[in-house]
């Protein structure tokens, strides 16, 4: 920025702007009252695009509904691809957490391509009697519907990304299942021993969970799709032509290759954050049960030498400043963090959706920073966890069989054969004398060695079977 200024006034008064600036007068005094985060809002960089793709399409409706001076609206067009092309965010500083429902984060779109378009058509930044940022640029909007479309484009996108980075990590998960599927081990239940699986059906678990969760995002998605371009203030579509909604919506879903539907229900749909809380719903979901595979994995993990040790995970840093040689499950331990973050991110989002009062809810901008915070640091655990983690666990194979063929938990499988009573027997006697259940059975003549090597067979005691008791 150089020192020389150009003046620009509001209705609030006038201020000095940066001659170098592409915003404005209004840009630059919410930035001074918005001093809150230091985290501008062209750290969402896909908000910044969809911005550029409404004032597109709102300037392709309004020239071909005879709004808008051709000459005008091309050079506003020209100024959002620039924008979406990755031009000019550096112009995009105000705050991500903002009064005034957005019309701070609305304006400075409004004066950055009005600027820009002014270059554009050979004039100087801040003439706007050539072309205004209101009267032009934001014409037939207001940030009530502007902000939230906005919103909802950038979030269908970042879902998308989420999405697919899940599925990879279930393919990790999956893959270990298959490597897994030969591997005994014992289940628990409770942190107790219960009954023999194996560690690939352990992993699919884990797959499945994550498989399920896609889905529920899919669905989640589905709702954001939903915009209320052409409500303007509240939803009546006060200033704008009849034919407006429809048209500026054939031409934001042109440009964008979105399937995008108008709200059947634009004064409904101005006040109504639903959609986001749903979404926030399904992204706590999906971290909780995220944090709940990482903790399960700190816990095979755990040793090596006085805890489970069922498995291995991929050795990533030192573990400690004092204690030689120890290696922490630092990646489990990050992606738990990350879930903390989400949950605490969902009940801003519930508070904010809670908060509107009547045709409009003022508290879009911490909520939709909530919301892309969220798939953002979600996005990067689940790459994290997938590339630095699963793929390089390995099975402790011996470890495994050795619990099973020691464990308690092996007298479940007798008990369609000897009946509740003998197996209870067997578990106390087994406890109290530290013998193998497999002994104590065969010295009790409850079973021949031949029917408990069938009954204790891998094959046999992870899946149905078919049994029948003597």
């Amino acid at each position: 920025m150089t020192n020389e200024c150009r003046l620009e006034h509001d209705c609030i008064g006038q201020l000095e702007v940066p001659c170098d600036a592409y915003y404005g007068c209004q840009t630059l005094r919410a930035m001074q009252n918005y001093p809150i985060t230091d985290i501008p809002i062209s750290h969402h960089p896909r908000l910044l695009r969809a911005l550029a793709y409404i004032k597109m399409a709102c300037a392709e409706a309004n020239s071909s509904l005879g709004l808008l001076d051709e000459q005008i609206a091309r050079a506003i067009f020209k100024a959002g691809e620039e924008i979406v092309g990755g031009k000019l965010h550096d112009q995009f500083v105000v705050d991500v957490i903002q009064g005034g429902a957005g019309t701070s984060t609305n304006m400075n779109a409004n004066e950055v391509i009005c600027n820009r378009a002014l270059e554009i058509l050979g004039y100087e930044k801040g003439r706007y009697d050539i072309v205004h940022p209101n009267n032009h640029v934001n014409m037939s909007q207001s940030t009530n519907d502007v902000y939230p479309t906005a919103l909802r484009l950038a979030l269908i996108l970042e879902i998308q990304d989420l999405m697919e980075t899940m599925d990879y990590l279930k393919d990790a998960f999956a893959g270990k299942g298959k490597e897994f599927g030969h591997v005994l081990k014992m289940g628990r239940t409770q942190l107790q021993d219960a009954v023999p699986m194996t560690l690939g059906q352990e992993f699919d678990a884990w797959a499945t969970m994550i498989g399920e969760d896609i889905e529920r995002l899919r669905e989640a998605r589905h709702l954001v799709h939903e915009i209320n371009m052409g409500a303007t203030a509240i939803g009546t579509g006060l200033n704008a032509h009849p034919d407006y909604a429809r048209t500026v919506l054939e031409k934001l879903t042109a440009l964008t290759s979105l399937p995008l539907v108008c709200s059947a229900n634009l004064v409904e749909a101005t006040q109504d954050t639903g959609a986001y809380v749903q979404l926030s719903g399904v992204l706590k979901r999906v971290t909780v049960k995220l944090s709940k595979i990482c903790n399960d994995l700190r816990l095979l993990s755990s040793g090596p030498r006085c805890g489970l040790n069922e498995i291995n995970l991929p050795p990533m840093a030192p573990g400690s400043s004092i204690m030689p040689g120890k290696v922490n499950p630092v990646i489990p331990e990050v992606v738990n963090q990350v879930a903390f973050r989400v949950i605490g991110n969902d009940l801003t989002v519930t508070m904010a959706a809670e908060g509107g009062q009547l045709e409009l809810n003022v508290m879009e901008p911490v909520l939709g920073h909530s919301l892309f915070e969220s798939l953002s640091i979600l996005r990067r655990a689940c790459l994290t966890l997938a590339d630095r983690c699963i793929k390089g666990i390995t099975a402790n194979e011996e470890r495994c069989r050795e619990m099973v063929e020691h464990s308690i938990g092996l007298v479940t499988a007798l008990n369609p054969f000897i009946g509740y009573e003998k197996s209870t027997e067997i578990a106390k006697e087994a406890l109290a004398s530290g013998r193998s259940v497999y002994d104590i059975v065969l010295e009790k003549g409850y079973l021949t060695q031949e029917e408990l090597e069938d009954i204790l067979h891998p094959d046999n005691m992870t899946k149905p079977r078919y049994f029948c008791r003597k």
